[in-house]
């Protein structure tokens, strides 16, 4: 009975103190805050015993932040004293400390997110995992030792780390406020040796604590004034559209040009002769070649040469052939085809040059000329424009 009036108590004060809260903060929307808290109450491990005799204290602190008003996150330590036993064998006891990592989840402001933070009373959800260590199991231990018809196969000594799996419902006073008010409500899944006797699942361990918070770092979110006319943006008038006149297409031209440009002419003729003689052998064609080569480029010269074999006769006698067949050769280009002589040079190299390898082909006359010609060529080139 006593429990229940706690309770029934603690309830009216949180209603009362969200009452006085109800206006909320005229600071503009909430957006995060940060808490620490301290609890104390009872808790409850359940056994197969009668559960009013189970009772015992438990406190709490924790450390939090709610990065939104719906999403939070606290680190959180509880424990004091535990206790389970036999109905009409006795009881005992033996402490504890769980420190948990919990998710916090605002009901209120995920249904109601307008006020965000500012209804006088919240609903949170919460849910989270840590680590158990219990110790000062000795009166279990006596027990046991006592009556080993006891069913305690899982009696420990010394401490005794366990895990811990906790969900649980919150009761809270509007977080806008810097002092605020609780009633927590928690189940917590422990192993199955934490109360050390055999039940083949986990023990179960329910806390109800009140709490008393201190809220701190409020961000929030700016907001006009309530009452105060939210000001009028006039959007500027469209500056009118400038159309461009499209860029038109760049053409592809070819254009034809015409160059004049100079290139190299050469002339080249052989005539060969028999042994001792200096009139030419075959046609005049050959040396009608180069009078007409003469008539053609009027600046052009050309080079009549004279050559003997070395296989015949001796290096005098074959000069003397050599530079007859030069003369000779350059009369007949005057005297027949009617060539400048002036354009025409001679010389004899006798058998000191073989021109070619076979010896009788040495006999011979090398004419060489050499001009330029002008010719008119067509260049086709593409232009953009």
């Amino acid at each position: 009975m006593h429990d229940k009036r706690l309770i029934l108590a603690t309830a009216a004060l949180m209603l009362v103190s969200g009452a006085a809260n109800a206006q909320g903060s005229d600071k503009g929307e909430l957006k995060s805050y940060n808490f620490i808290e301290l609890q104390g109450g009872g808790q409850l491990t359940f056994t197969d015993a009668k559960k009013d005799k189970l009772v015992t204290p438990a406190a709490a602190f924790s450390l939090g932040r709610y990065f939104t008003p719906v999403v939070g996150a606290r680190l959180h330590a509880s424990g004091w004293q535990a206790k389970s036993g036999f109905d009409g064998l006795g009881y005992y006891k033996w402490n504890y400390v769980t420190a948990n990592a919990d998710l916090l989840l605002n009901l209120t402001n995920m249904v109601s997110p307008g006020k965000s933070g500012s209804h006088p009373l919240n609903v949170i959800l919460l849910g989270g995992v840590g680590l158990a260590t219990a110790w000062d199991n000795g009166e279990a231990n006596a027990m046991a030792a006592s009556d080993h018809s006891l069913n305690m196969p899982l009696v420990w000594d010394g401490h005794r780390l366990s895990h811990n799996i906790r969900a649980g419902l919150r009761l809270e006073t509007n977080v806008t406020k810097p002092v605020g008010v609780s009633l927590e409500v928690s189940a917590n899944s422990l192993d199955d040796r934490f109360n050390s006797k055999m039940n083949d699942a986990d023990d179960w361990q329910v806390t109800a604590m009140l709490g008393l918070s201190v809220r701190f770092g409020h961000k929030y979110k700016k907001s006009a004034p309530a009452g105060e006319p939210r000001p009028v943006v006039v959007e500027p008038e469209p500056e009118p559209e400038v159309k461009v006149a499209p860029k038109p297409e760049p053409k592809t031209v070819t254009k034809t040009d015409t160059v004049y440009k100079k290139v190299p002419v050469t002339l080249h003729e052989v005539k060969f002769y028999k042994i001792r003689e200096a009139g030419a052998e075959g046609s005049k064609a050959q040396m009608k070649r180069v009078a007409d080569f003469l008539k053609a480029y009027p600046g052009a010269k050309v080079s009549v040469v004279g050559y003997a074999d070395k296989g015949t006769g001796n290096a005098k006698v074959n000069m003397k052939y050599a530079k007859q067949r030069a003369d000779k050769y350059k009369e007949e280009l005057v005297a027949d085809h009617g060539a400048d002589a002036s354009r025409i040079v001679t010389d004899s190299k006798g058998d000191t040059v073989q021109p070619f390898g076979e010896n009788d082909k040495n006999r011979c006359v090398i004419v060489d000329g050499s001009a330029e010609k002008t010719v008119m060529e067509t260049v086709r080139r593409t232009v953009t424009e």
